[in-house]
């Protein structure tokens, strides 16, 4: 039995696909994403985009293909791309189908737009001659006619009951190797969805709340309904949507994954709000080895603390750790353990340099093991 029962989290059991070299669902990891916003024609701002996108993070980037021209240029954006890539169809097939040819990794459709069961048909053809997985992807914004007519407005069963009739289309053609999302920019809607739709099949689930809104506020209302779904065990990959730069949406995803204990990348931050006893500015410190750390991409915990009222406790939970104290000198642990003293001159460049080289320590032994 666990020491710390409370901090479990049993993910629901889902079958897996791969999105390019992407594992999906099963026992993957939690993939991140994001959706590029330049135009698609532009492949070099869209390429600059896509890989600030990845050292950010991302593990997959989605890129939108609404005409003929933008599937034409995403054949070179998928070529200099460091992450596989999500095309994103609307209504007409024949860009999922050039998409596919293209390089796309996924295909994001939603089956009921693309037309006859014919159309359908050629598309996961598509998808199966070039190794394409799909996403389908249900919007409470986007819900049709007979399910807004059946139900009178969207709700969990007719999120629900569009994304099996959609999976149906995919199934009857043979093809299984495809997510799906339910997403609404009512957290309750979107939370209710995921949680009936993950009852209802076995589908890798891609998680997010739609048109959530700006940084803060969009941040907010994402990390409610998405951490709720994943804190229940129920998601496979997720999405972000902030009004705000794509580095961003990744970011704040993967803050969800580490405050969950589910995914570890790059240094995780434990630290004080700062009041009157703080011995160094601790907003500014924090703030400033934001910067200086963003390079490192091995799971280290820093903690820092503006006095000795909390500091030695979550310093013990932490690799490195230091703690305010009198006449500008400052308590540094390592381990958890109070280790020696450092002036506030010095500080951030010696915090620095001990997080690198637990970095570099941690990387060591992953090699010696491997």
């Amino acid at each position: 039995m666990s020491l710390r029962p409370y901090r479990e989290i049993t993910r629901r059991k889902s079958r897996q696909i791969h999105v390019g070299s992407v594992a999906v669902g099963g026992d993957a990891p939690i993939s991140v994403q994001t959706m590029t916003n330049t135009l698609t024609t532009d492949v070099e701002g869209t390429l600059a985009q896509i890989r600030r996108a990845a050292d950010a993070g991302a593990d997959l980037v989605r890129v939108s293909c609404p005409d003929e021209d933008s599937t034409a240029a995403f054949k070179a954006i998928a070529k200099g791309s460091p992450v596989p890539l999500i095309a994103d169809i609307h209504f007409h097939y024949k860009r999922a189908i050039e998409a596919a040819a293209a390089g796309a990794a996924c295909l994001r459709i939603n089956p009921g737009n693309i037309g006859s069961h014919e159309r359908v048909k050629e598309v996961v053809k598509a998808a199966k001659d070039h190794g394409c997985s799909m996403r389908i992807g249900v919007n409470a914004g986007s819900l049709d006619k007979h399910l807004l007519d059946k139900y009178g407005e969207p709700c969990p069963e007719a999120l629900v009951e569009s994304a099996l009739e959609h999976a149906k289309l995919l199934e009857d053609n043979d093809f299984f190797e495809f997510k799906i999302a339910v997403k609404a920019s009512d957290v309750f809607l979107a939370v209710a969805a995921y949680q009936g739709l993950a009852k209802a099949c076995d589908y890798p689930l891609h998680l997010g709340i739609t048109e959530a809104g700006g940084l803060i506020g969009g941040t907010v209302k994402s990390s409610i309904g998405i951490g709720s779904l994943l804190w229940q065990g129920i998601g496979d990959t997720l999405r972000v949507s902030l009004s705000a730069d794509v580095a961003e949406e990744v970011k704040v995803g993967f803050e969800m994954l580490k405050a969950l204990d589910l995914r570890h990348r790059g240094v995780r931050i434990v630290s004080c709000p700062s009041c009157a006893r703080q011995g160094f500015d601790v907003i500014k410190t924090v703030e400033t080895l934001e910067n200086r750390l963003s390079h490192i991409r091995t799971p280290v915990t820093l903690s820092i603390l503006g006095c000795v009222v909390n500091g030695p406790g979550e310093a013990r939970e932490t690799m490195v750790g230091i703690t305010g104290g009198g006449s500008d000198t400052h308590k540094v642990y390592i381990g958890g353990s109070p280790d020696h003293n450092v002036d506030g001159g010095s500080m951030i460049d010696h915090i620095v340099e001990l997080v690198e080289a637990r970095a570099a320590e941690i990387e060591a032994a992953k090699q010696k093991e491997g």
